[in-house]
This record gives structure tokens, sequence and C-alpha cells, in this order.
């Protein structure tokens, strides 16, 4: 066996159908495209979703609700992520930097699933009411930063 010896599987190459080639082709004049008809002329271009004059998918399903475009998307950490972590000082360099959070967003928000068993000093955008009480009751201290609400 040698490469010059290997070959295609038979019926796998097809030879390229050759269109616009003269009358003597079987492919020519019309160029396989029929007579008349959107799709005969040069610089024909369907509209996107088109199904041929059948409702569109996109108008056919339901549509529900809205899009708020004011929504602001905050960097979420529990304080039960806290409580695993080293040190007692956290802030957004100090999460970023320890691989907690990736985007910050519209600022971070602290919130108050699981419990804190010791003294942290927090500074973020947000707390919920729930994790600014369990963090004030286990003796830590909750600084809001910026103006983000």
């Amino acid at each position: 066996m040698n490469l010059s010896d290997i070959r295609p599987p038979e019926g796998q190459k097809h030879r390229k159908k050759r269109i616009g080639r003269g009358m003597g082709s079987g492919r020519g004049k019309t160029s396989t495209r029929g007579h008349k008809g959107a799709r005969s002329i040069s610089g024909y271009s369907i509209m996107r979703g088109f199904e041929g004059g059948q409702m569109p998918l996109h108008r056919r399903l339901p549509k529900r609700g809205f899009t708020n475009i004011f929504k602001k998307e905050f960097a979420i950490v529990n304080l039960k992520t806290l409580e695993k972590l080293p040190g007692d000082t956290f802030n957004v360099d100090r999460l970023v930097e320890l691989n907690i959070i990736k985007k910050i967003g519209d600022g971070l928000k602290i919130l108050g699933t699981g419990e804190i068993t010791r003294a942290i000093t927090v500074e973020a955008h947000i707390f919920s009411k729930s994790a600014a009480e369990k963090i004030a009751k286990a003796g830590g201290t909750v600084k809001v930063i910026g103006a983000a609400a």
C-alpha cells in the first residue's frame, strides 16, 4: 500500500455543476433558475425570517412580558461565601482578587443567605436587610459605598 494508491470512497466525489455554459450543456439560457419569479433575477435576496408567505415563526409565538432596559445587574455575594473566606475585611477589590466575583456590573450586593459567626467588615454598594442585620449581630460593620440604588 502506497500513499499514491489512496482514493476517496466510491460516490464521495462529484463533478461540479457548470451552470450558464451554453445550450449544449443542458444548463444554459435560464441557468437552472426557471422563468420569471423572484429567484430568477440577479440581486435577489430574501427577507430574514421569510417563510414563503406563511406566518413567520417569530410572529406565531406568543409574546409575554417586557425587558426593562434600566435593570441594574449587581455582582451578588452571600454571607455563607464570606464566612468561608480568610480575612476579616472584604471589599470589591478583595473579592475580585479572591475570584469570588468576575464582573462588578452596577455594583456589589451582599445577600443574607447563610450564617456569619465572626466579626467582619464589609464594604459594598447594597446590602439586603437580613445581611446587614446578621453582620451587625455577629459584631461586624457594614459600609455602603458609592451611590448605586
